[in-house]
């Protein structure tokens, strides 16, 4: 068909182009990496109602400077070393917002990705995210960083 095509022996209709097109995607994106294959299992968070103080030490513990935060097992935000130094460095007094809670200042949850999402789909996530959340069955598995992301290209 596609040498028929090619040699204009015959002109396609609209459906057999799209089935075309769709089964070369379909071929592409199955050799694709999948979100499940990159993603930390161990997914640090917070509590919404823990202290941005205790979100600034288990950053600090851990080395991660974002954490999804939930409301016991739902994602409700997200939290960021970008979102806690703007709120202290503008603050009269920084103890006082150290003690206030996460879901004060948190910011909109990651976004939340099936494991078998395309890695070129969660790359695009990043560009605006700071982390992608990966489920399964609306249960958070794991979760991918733009460091994650970097791993794959070096690998």
């Amino acid at each position: 068909m596609i040498a028929k095509i090619e040699s204009e022996r015959i002109s396609p209709s609209y459906l057999k182009t799209k089935a075309i097109f769709d089964t070369l995607e379909s071929l592409e994106r199955r050799n694709e990496v999948k979100a499940k294959a990159i993603c930390h299992g161990r997914v640090v968070s917070i509590q919404a109602d823990d202290s941005i103080s205790k979100g600034v030490r288990v950053m600090r513990e851990t080395g991660f400077s974002q954490l999804p935060v939930f409301n016991e097992s739902h994602v409700v935000g997200g939290l960021t070393e970008k979102i806690i130094l703007e709120k202290l460095v503008g603050a009269a007094k920084p103890d006082e917002v150290a003690r206030q809670s996460v879901e004060k200042i948190m910011d909109e949850p990651f976004p939340i990705v099936g494991e078998e999402t395309p890695l070129s789909m969660v790359s695009a996530l990043l560009q605006y995210a700071p982390a992608v959340l990966v489920a399964k069955r609306g249960h958070v598995e794991g979760i991918i960083t733009k460091a994650d992301l970097l791993k794959v290209v070096g690998s």
